[in-house]
């Protein structure tokens, strides 16, 4: 009775299966892909990291005006009542100045009134270095973006390849039952089916590796979102229009928007203001300090005293130890200077590099759509002329693979023009 119970459940439950079955399966788009990784990714995650670090050496230069109050406070114990010897006339006495046992504690508070500008330069390098870490974590955000949507298009191209790796093989395998019935019919030789074969199997094998390498571009693209390697995936077809802007143009932006010119020209900054500083710290430092002390001895007759001091610091000489660290600060702003140079020119070659792609790729592609075309009608002759005994097998197989091969071209061709509208994103900073 239960068993018949389950199976009518069963069977009411079709419609609902049916129904949740022609459900179409959910494609992940480009933009989604970017906003997971994003969030999962671990070098972004470090480069935040790096961010809030220089935001908090940003606050502790800035805390520096700022007042300081110390504190400190001892018990002493001697072994002896310390005392001072007086010679009064022909008689000598001996006098305590302090207890054996005693306590004591100072609170001190001081702030910097002039530093001949050490503690601005320090806020400036620190400002500096801020926004160099924001324009790393802008770099590392591209570069995010860029991998995954390499990968991603990888994925599209092993999809399509495999899509065109499929057809071949119905193609021959249609080929080979029509190859057998002639050879039954005796209208054609044993050595034509045996090189249909021999041609199938080659497709097959190809179709291997085609859905290996699928497999490989899926892993790598659910690598990047931290998911589960060989979780299945579904990714919307990308479409990307040609940039219409001349390469000067585009040129000009990058070079105005690239985020690695910018952290580079702020960590020069950056240097520069630390060079400053170091050289601060030899010329005159102006300090107010006050505070109250207290000492526990019997024989003064105040224990506690406030005091406020109005202090000069001025290093004359330090055997040039300063002059030389901030010479090891400038040689390494000046490195990163040369760095920026050649930076510069590696953006003008990338971008010029980028819109060259587009251009050649957008030409394949315009000549691949014609070639498949004719591809697709040269197999269709060829198959009706071996079936009126016009032509031969080696026909028919010849025409079978330049009609894969158009069709691996063309896509090859799409997917390369994607890619290159992308990299000229990447270059101008507009990704």
């Amino acid at each position: 009775m239960m068993c018949s119970f389950s199976f009518i459940n069963i069977y009411r439950m079709l419609p609902l299966l049916g129904v949740l079955l022609a459900i179409p399966v959910y494609a992940e788009t480009l933009s989604e892909a970017w906003e997971i990784a994003l969030v999962q990714n671990f070098s972004l995650k470090a480069a935040q990291e790096t961010v809030a670090a220089a935001e908090e050496q940003l606050e502790a230069a800035k805390a520096i005006r700022l007042p300081g109050l110390s504190f400190k406070t001892g018990y002493t114990a001697r072994d002896n009542e310390p005392q001072l010897r007086a010679t009064i006339g022909p008689s000598t006495m001996e006098l305590p100045v302090e207890n054996q046992y005693n306590y004591a504690y100072q609170a001190t508070a001081s702030i910097p009134l002039y530093t001949s500008g050490r503690i601005t330069s320090g806020i400036d390098a620190s400002t500096a270095m801020l926004k160099a870490s924001e324009a790393d974590k802008a770099s590392v955000l591209l570069n995010l973006k860029m991998q995954v949507a390499e990968s991603y298009v990888s994925v599209l191209r092993a999809m399509r390849g495999f899509e065109v790796a499929e057809s071949y093989v119905a193609s021959l395998e249609a080929h080979e039952r029509d190859v057998f019935s002639f050879y039954n019919q005796g209208i054609v030789a044993w050595n034509d089916y045996l090189a249909s074969q021999v041609s199938l199997a080659d497709a097959r094998q190809q179709m291997i590796q085609v859905q290996n390498n699928l497999d490989l571009a899926q892993a790598a693209f659910n690598r990047l979102l931290q998911r589960p390697l060989a979780q299945k995936i579904v990714l919307e077809e990308l479409t990307l229009e040609n940039n219409k802007e001349t390469l000067p143009v585009l040129t000009r932006k990058a070079l105005e928007q690239r985020s690695e010119l910018a952290a580079l020209t702020k960590k020069i900054q950056a240097l520069r203001n630390q060079a400053t500083g170091v050289r601060a710290e030899d010329l005159p430092q102006i300090a107010l300090v006050g505070g109250y002390g207290y000492q526990q001895n019997d024989y003064l007759v105040e224990e506690g005293q406030w005091s406020i001091t109005l202090g000069l610091e001025w290093n004359l000489f330090d055997g040039g130890v300063s002059n030389h660290k901030a010479n090891v600060i400038s040689r390494q702003a000046n490195a990163l200077q040369q760095q920026y140079n050649d930076f510069t020119s590696m953006i003008a070659l990338q971008t010029r590099q980028a819109w060259l792609d587009t251009q050649e790729t957008q030409k394949r592609l315009q000549v691949t759509s014609k070639a498949i075309a004719s591809a697709e009608e040269n197999l269709k002759v060829s198959r009706n002329r071996y079936h009126s005994g016009l032509s031969t097998n080696t026909d028919v197989l010849s025409a079978a693979t330049l009609r894969i091969k158009s069709q691996y071209n063309h896509a090859n061709a799409r997917y390369d023009k994607l890619l290159a509208i992308l990299h000229l994103k990447r270059a101008t900073g507009e990704l």
